[in-house]
């Protein structure tokens, strides 16, 4: 969440990312809790006065005792009794306001950067980067931008493919559990596991070190990352244990760091994650989560960073080259964009989201996001940086992003690599397949 020291040291800035995030009534939210911050503030003073003044009064209390001067001690007594009563409104007072200020702060989004682009959706997104062509920054918009590979011939959907080659069982997975939860077999599950290892070794390559989490986390966990309480209807929630399914693994890895102090020298702390990922997508329907479209269920390698705060921005470009490089290596048409405020997460500051090119559904699917949270989870996780210089601490910058989700990945693997003789298996998955070619 923001910091109150950013929202009363620079408050304008602060409603103006908000707005630029397209967050209602920023202005009035702001009031709101610097309103409460000031009562809060003051009961704390008064109390602090009346803590004060009842320890000199006490001190008095033994002297005027010491004289003989019973009654004016007893006296001093009742004056302290009503200033500890008093206290204790002060306290409640208090606590009822920093419970309000911690609502109203989880209410209140991050601010983007000033590099995110102006807009309210998907269609105001920048594209920055494609193999398929060179963009304009601040000019190529996914609105204006039309270099879509051509499709010469006729591609079978990969929710075809996968029926023609055995790979996946949709009509199973509906069976067993529901729609979203897909059983792959075979030549199908080879595949998810070929990428999954792939993708952890090029992590593992890139200096992360792999972490295997649970996929329950408890509500502590989800608020520390943001996803609660602003994202409880789309996890999966076990009530008799109060557990929440993940919806990625950024959020058990993200945690290992809540209330923790990292020294400065361990940093960028790296760390790589696969797991399963459960998502409820409420209301999901028609023809745009057909298939591996959107599921339910699925399987994910994640990345994520802690980093000092100047130092974050290197990080996250880091990180934008890597999911960058497996795209390269899994051959696939790639563009990168630069969300718009209005497009961007609850709790990121700067986003940049890969599509690849689905040939046999002619558009753009989304594989991964990569963000930089700036201090807004770290704020909630209670992360901090111990400086090497004069021990002094501050927040940290978190990170993550995926790399990458696998059942888009695998849609686009199958469409794009579909041919007379079969589905034909990038060079750089051969060695996890052990085949060049699904026939």
């Amino acid at each position: 969440m923001l910091t109150l020291k950013l929202i009363t040291e620079q408050t304008e800035r602060v409603i103006a990312g908000l707005e630029k995030k397209c967050f209602r009534g920023a202005r009035e939210a702001i009031a709101e809790v610097i309103e409460i911050d000031k009562q809060r503030r003051a009961a704390q003073t008064q109390l602090d006065k009346n803590l004060s003044d009842a320890k000199k009064l006490a001190a008095e209390i033994g002297a005027l005792m010491k004289q003989g001067k019973k009654d004016e001690a007893e006296g001093v007594k009742a004056k302290v009794a009503e200033m500890k009563a008093l206290n204790e409104t002060l306290k409640a007072e208090m606590e009822k306001a920093e419970n309000e200020l911690t609502t109203k702060l989880c209410q209140i989004p991050n601010i983007p950067y000033d590099e995110v682009p102006e807009g309210v959706s998907a269609e105001d997104n920048w594209v920055v980067k494609s193999n398929l062509k060179e963009c304009v920054v601040g000019v190529d918009t996914v609105g204006n931008w039309d270099a879509n590979p051509v499709v010469e011939s006729a591609r079978l959907p990969h929710w075809e493919l996968c029926k023609k080659y055995n790979l996946i069982d949709f009509d199973l997975g509906v069976k067993i559990t529901g729609a979203g939860f897909p059983v792959y077999r075979g030549k199908g599950a080879q595949l998810q596991r070929a990428l999954i290892n792939f993708f952890l070794d090029e992590a593992r390559s890139n200096g992360y070190e792999e972490i295997m989490p649970p996929t329950v986390v408890n509500a502590a966990s989800g608020y520390g990352t943001g996803q609660l309480p602003d994202k409880e209807g789309q996890m999966y929630h076990c009530g008799l244990d109060d557990l929440y399914l993940i919806p990625t693994a950024e959020v058990p890895v993200t945690n290992i760091y809540r209330d923790v102090i990292v020294d400065e020298k361990d940093l960028p702390i790296k760390n790589c994650a696969y797991t399963q990922c459960f998502r409820r997508e409420a209301g999901s329907y028609g023809k745009d989560v057909r298939g591996l479209n959107r599921l339910h269920e699925f399987s994910k390698v994640e990345i994520v960073r802690i980093d000092t705060p100047e130092h974050s921005a290197e990080s996250h470009q880091e990180m934008i080259d890597h999911v960058e490089g497996l795209l390269k290596k899994l051959e696939l048409p790639y563009r990168i964009l630069r969300l718009c405020g209005g497009d961007q997460s609850f709790t990121s500051a700067v986003c940049y989201d890969f599509e690849v090119y689905s040939e046999a559904q002619e558009r753009w699917l989304e594989v991964s996001s990569v963000s930089n949270f700036d201090t807004y989870q770290a704020n909630r996780l209670k992360c901090r940086v111990r400086r090497a210089a004069d021990k002094k601490t501050e927040i940290a910058h978190t990170l993550n992003g995926s790399a990458l989700a696998l059942p888009r990945i695998v849609a686009a693997l199958l469409e794009n690599n579909q041919t007379e003789n079969g589905i034909r298996i990038p060079a750089a998955l051969v060695p996890y397949m052990g085949c060049d070619m699904i026939d």
